[in-house]
């Protein structure tokens, strides 16, 4: 039987991030240890469906020596510019983000016993285990303190060129996903480990993302066991509710 489960409140210190209307993308500047608007490196207007191993994401270190960033992939629609972008951080010490204007941020904590972002306002974020998140905007970047070091997975992307949703949900047993010009799928195995019916795509092991990215509608299901972080992206304007994701049982 399939089901098509709604959207999913399980969301840790979430701020409302005001939704733009849709017209070219803004640029923002370079991050701390990001590369900004002139990255190049595993960015593709479109680059077909794929995997990417977790030993494959480019590391650097952060220019003020205080964590890394694990590259996984950008998307953009011309040349030197993203649109949407996927990243780990290992966060070693307490110090600020840089701002990215014109951008929102998610963040997931992958491992460690906690982190804490405090914004210009005042407010303040808890992300704790397992996998608090929390969604701001780019262009107020907080400081982060963290309880020793930790990882974060980082969703940055352009309102104003595309619209992202992402859910945190439990692999057990098939999944089924749908691609096509209107939505890309970027799915990144938490824990365990999965399989694409008929092998339309390398299997995942943990810590491994697969893109589908289509020029036309194509069907993927996804087979195995453990969790994922699932997101979507559409180009601005798009709409629709609720997840397309089915899990069948």
């Amino acid at each position: 039987m399939l089901r098509e489960p709604g959207t999913e409140a399980g969301t840790t210190g979430m701020f409302a991030v005001p939704r733009a209307g849709c017209a070219g993308a803004a640029s923002a500047g370079e991050g701390t240890g990001l590369p900004g608007a002139g990255y190049t490196a595993s960015m593709h207007a479109t680059a077909g469906s794929r995997v990417i191993p977790a030993n494959h994401y480019l590391r650097s270190r952060w220019r003020n020596g205080r964590g890394w960033t694990r590259e996984i992939c950008a998307a953009g629609a011309s040349e030197g510019q993203w649109d949407w972008r996927l990243s780990i951080a290992d966060i070693e010490q307490a110090g600020p983000y840089s701002a990215f204007p014109g951008t929102t941020r998610e963040q997931v904590l992958l491992q460690g016993e906690g982190l804490r972002l405090q914004f210009p306002d005042g407010r303040t974020g808890d992300l704790r285990p397992p996998y608090g998140r929390i969604r701001f905007d780019g262009g107020e970047p907080p400081q982060a303190v963290p309880d020793a070091r930790v990882e974060v997975f980082n969703l940055i992307w352009r309102p104003l060129a595309v619209e992202v949703d992402l859910w945190h949900r439990p692999l057990v047993g098939p999944m089924l996903f749908f691609a096509d010009t209107d939505s890309r799928w970027a799915l990144h195995l938490l824990a365990g480990q999965a399989r694409f019916e008929g092998g339309a795509l390398p299997p995942l092991a943990q810590g491994d993302t697969a893109v589908l990215d289509e020029s036309a509608r194509r069907r993927f299901l996804l087979d195995g066991g453990g969790e994922l972080l699932a997101i979507r992206i559409r180009p601005c304007g798009t709409g629709g509710a609720g997840s397309p994701v089915a899990s069948g049982d």
